[in-house]
């Protein structure tokens, strides 16, 4: 009863792993196309949104430029005449528009003359591009800061202060320079536009927005990545007359959906060269197909208990014909010698009395089987060298082996060096090609009856079949052989790659009865060679070359 019992679970099981197979498949083609047109809309809004602000920011410098521009041209500035309405005139346009922190008129030697509040009059801003730029022609300068200006200014908030320079000269009726206009702009209107224009946005999908610098450091942003620089793979594709996305791991690890816009500039201005770039979390951004999926997950469930039920009842038909056959296994794991008796129909049960016949057959064909896996077992699949697992087997034969004999063991412990620069430079493509170029030019420099084995990571161990009279020698030898042939460039997609090998050797039986301990002697020679510079070997018992 409880076999019957159990061939049913069977069924019933096997009916609920394929409609949960069926239901995850049709889930993971649903969600996967849902995720692709999810990260396309999104992606997209990214990228318009960064535009619109990009947009935003050239036009309201373009405006901010003009507007000096038409200050520059009334007669109070450009006859100087009378430099109280001169003052007047410019405290009155900072009051009008908070964002101009400084403005001031100055002579053509770079005294600053009037200003909006009489900050830095008397003052001489000659050395600063303000006022040599200026002097030249119409001048926007990139953000930056101003710490004299800043302690003059108020500051509420105790944030570092930031500015926009904007400066153009005042010239007579005859083209001569009489003076620079120079200006100051708060760099937190660029943050005003992004709360005007993104606000609501931020709020209801948590986006979030950056002002990139031409050097691409971090404008405005989130307040722990201000003055950071960003580089991101899309920004060296991303060109001046379109907006883009694309997913892009970020600094912190995490993937994101990316909109980016570089500057146009507006009309006469021709921009700073600054980009727009928004950003969505991924994982966020796909919540919604998430969900879908869960809820396939769902209804999958309650299809398969349905369906199991169904293969429960029809597990019955096949209960009556299996029992003979299992009575026959039986027999056949007791040991006794039985055949398992023909049953014509149905077909699968009839080829299953057939497939039993041939499990003696199938045995033998294993038992070679588990051979070959044993052996790759022993070997390292990267470099195809002997692995620990080998060597634990090698040591007490090879031990044995030359007991009573005038022959003895080197053993050479070997440590690449600089191969971690190229594994963290080129990738990890690039370090197993190194890995496996170097156990090649270790093989090479054995000779019949020598073995080396890689024990994981960059280190290996030669053991050397060598003279007891001239075993010092021997393993000297073979080490510098090794360390020549390692130190030879390696070639990667048209990359040369340098590395070398640091080498430590101890000798059985002479500097100890135990080849174990032999190896830990060569560990320990290995440790005093890197100590000492690396690229060299270092015999268990000889003084260290710097000794």
């Amino acid at each position: 009863m409880l076999r019957t019992h159990s061939l049913r679970s069977h069924y019933a099981l096997l009916t609920v792993l394929l409609v949960c197979l069926l239901s995850l498949l049709l889930g993971t083609l649903i969600s996967r196309d849902s995720s692709q047109r999810i990260r396309q809309a999104i992606g997209r809004d990214l990228a318009e949104i960064s535009y619109t602000m990009v947009d935003r920011l050239d036009r309201d410098m373009q405006s901010r430029a003009n507007m000096l521009q038409v200050i520059g041209s009334l007669d109070a500035l450009r006859q100087q005449g009378n430099i109280g309405e001169v003052r007047r005139l410019l405290d009155e346009l900072q009051g009008k528009f908070p964002s101009i922190a400084w403005i001031g008129f100055t002579d053509t030697q770079g005294q600053v003359l009037a200003s909006s509040n009489g900050i830095l009059e008397g003052a001489s801003i000659a050395q600063r591009p303000v006022f040599l730029e200026g002097s030249k022609g119409l001048f926007i300068g990139d953000v930056h800061e101003a710490v004299l200006l800043a302690k003059l200014l108020p500051n509420p908030t105790g944030e570092a202060m930031k500015f926009v320079d904007i400066s153009l000269p005042i010239v007579d009726d005859d083209g001569r320079l009489i003076g620079v206009l120079a200006s100051h702009l708060s760099w937190s209107w660029a943050d005003e536009v992004r709360q005007s224009i993104l606000k609501p946005i931020e709020d209801s999908s948590q986006i979030e927005f950056f002002v990139i610098g031409r050097d691409r450091t971090v404008l405005l942003g989130p307040r722990e990545m201000v003055g950071q620089r960003l580089h991101l793979p899309m920004m060296q594709e991303l060109s001046n007359q379109r907006s883009e996305w694309a997913v892009q791991q970020w600094p912190d690890g995490e993937q994101y959906l990316t909109g980016m816009t570089a500057s146009q500039g507006y009309l006469d201005y021709p921009g700073l060269g600054w980009m727009v770039v928004a950003r969505q979390n991924l994982q966020q951004a796909e919540a919604p197909v998430q969900a879908m999926h869960l809820t396939i997950l769902s209804w999958s469930v309650v299809l398969a208990v349905l369906f199991a039920a169904c293969g429960w009842l029809l597990a019955s038909y096949v209960t009556r014909p299996l029992r003979t056959i299992a009575h026959a296994a039986d027999r056949l794991a007791n040991g006794e010698i039985t055949v398992i008796p023909e049953i014509g129909s149905p077909r699968e049960i009839a080829r299953l009395s057939r497939s039993i016949r041939h499990l003696v057959e199938s045995l033998t064909h294993q038992h070679a089987e588990l051979d070959a896996l044993e052996n790759r077992a022993h070997h390292d699949p990267l470099t195809g060298l002997p692995n620990r697992a080998a060597l634990a087997r090698f040591l007490p034969r090879a031990q044995q082996r030359n007991q009573g004999t005038q022959d003895g063991l080197a053993v050479l412990y070997l440590d690449l060096d600089g191969f971690k620069p190229v594994n963290d430079r080129y990738g990890h493509a690039a370090g197993d090609q190194v890995l496996r170029e170097a156990a090649s030019r270790m093989r090479g420099c054995l000779r019949n009856g020598d073995l080396v084995v890689r024990l994981g990571g960059d280190e290996f161990l030669m053991i050397l079949q060598v003279a007891a009279d001239d075993a010092p020698a021997q393993a000297q030898q073979i080490a510098e052989r090794t360390i020549q042939a390692l130190a030879a460039v390696m070639h990667w997609e048209g990359q040369q790659l340098h590395i070398g090998c640091s080498i430590g050797g101890a000798l059985w039986p002479q500097d100890d009865a135990s080849l174990e301990q032999v190896v830990e002697l060569a560990d320990q020679a290995l440790y005093r060679a890197k100590q000492t510079g690396r690229g060299r070997v270092v015999l268990h018992g000889e003084p260290s070359p710097d000794d």
